[in-house]
């Protein structure tokens, strides 16, 4: 039996905004036979809407879409990494199946990535994970939510001669490390931004290129109960909240 021989583009559509789709995503996404759009809860949902609003307004190609609906995971679990494996086991199963039932040999599939593949993003792991025969993976970037928010606030999120760091929330849960003057900080649960040092500012940032945008910057002292309000008041009115933030030292 001959090898399959199939491609899956993974494309970054960008972080919230119609018009962060790149050519480069629009033209790859009409190189599609197949798109794979992974479904989450309902509360998500004009997340997902907004997907198939853009393969409408974009796409001229002939193309199936498949939905796979994307398994619950635990948020904040006791043991975070072993829970994570156990999502991601599942996620490979369910895509997988999927892969193997509706993408033939010689067409092109496709998943939609919000922001840019390489961001705290399990998408390239869960497809490496299926290990499937034949099956190559391209990557078309897209706008990151890190970009989006040093672009929403008008700033760059390096200084000259320093380093960014890049951290999801849990790793600052006991402060920002010393030796860190500018960190962005994403999926964070807990509103560490509270437990950094007096001398940082905040740049934060939730539902990025959306209508729903909302943008909070200053002394982090000064600042922080209001983005603590306006987060929670957002997550009871959406049911969701993904918010990324900058936290700068001042230099002396």
């Amino acid at each position: 039996m001959a090898a399959l021989n199939r491609t899956l583009l993974v494309i970054g559509i960008g972080a919230g905004d119609p018009d962060h789709l790149t050519l480069q995503a629009i033209k790859a996404m009409n190189r599609a036979d197949v798109v794979f759009l992974v479904e989450k809860r309902r509360a998500t949902r004009p997340l997902e809407d907004l997907r198939r609003d853009m393969l409408a307004e974009h796409m001229t190609r002939e193309h199936v879409v498949v939905t796979i609906e994307d398994p619950d995971r635990e948020r904040d679990p006791a043991d975070y990494r072993a829970t994570v494996q156990a999502w991601r086991d599942e996620r490979a199963r369910r895509w997988g199946d999927a892969i193997a039932t509706h993408l033939p040999d010689g067409k092109t599939g496709a998943f939609l990535v919000w922001g840019d593949p390489a961001f705290y993003d399990s998408t390239l792991d869960v497809l490496r994970d299926i290990a499937a025969p034949g099956l190559a993976i391209e990557v078309v970037p897209g706008i990151s939510s890190p970009q989006a928010l040093a672009a929403a606030h008008a700033i760059a999120l390096n200084r000259v001669g320093g380093a960014i760091e890049i951290t999801p929330g849990r790793r600052y849960a006991d402060g920002m490390p010393d030796g860190v003057d500018d960190a962005v900080v994403m999926l964070d649960t807990r509103n560490v931004f509270t437990r950094a040092p007096d001398d940082v500012d905040v740049y934060w940032g939730a539902y990025l290129g959306t209508p729903d945008e909302l943008l909070i910057a200053g002394p982090v002292r000064e600042v922080e109960g209001e983005i603590a309000r306006v987060r929670e008041d957002a997550r009871a009115r959406h049911g969701w909240v993904f918010d990324t933030y900058l936290l700068r030292r001042r230099r002396v």
